[in-house]
């Protein structure tokens, strides 16, 4: 992949992340700022993808030889793309525990907003 195209996937990577970021900072609603997490761990993982991404090197599962012959030359490391999937799961696990404790807050307080709950729950 040419280094323009590697430096224009980069900003857009970095562009989500610090968009999901200011959506955590600026939005006051509890589901848009789980939304904006969301957005901004999407980006973090993105960026793992593109870092682990080279050209010439084979992945360890997928090849075009045929059976019993094995391609010649470097196989990628399998251990990113592990712990990627291993932060799909964990992120899609944080974000149905933060969905639920949304919906408790939302059967107590009739909105989502973070300075009503405040008001509310203060002494």
């Amino acid at each position: 992949m040419p280094v323009l195209e590697v430096r224009i996937l980069e900003a857009f990577v970095f562009a989500t992340v610090l968009f999901g970021f200011l959506g955590i900072l600026v939005k006051k609603n509890l589901l848009m700022k789980i939304i904006a997490m969301d957005v901004m761990s999407t980006g973090v993982i993105a960026y793992y993808v593109l870092v682990a991404a080279r050209q010439g090197v084979f992945t360890p599962i997928l090849s075009d030889t045929p059976k019993g012959e094995y391609p010649k030359g470097e196989y990628a490391d399998p251990v990113p793309q592990a712990v990627i999937l291993t932060a799909i799961v964990i992120g899609f696990s944080i974000q149905a525990l933060m969905l639920v404790g949304a919906m408790k807050l939302a059967r107590e307080n009739p909105t989502l907003e973070t300075s009503e709950i405040e008001k509310g729950n203060m002494p």
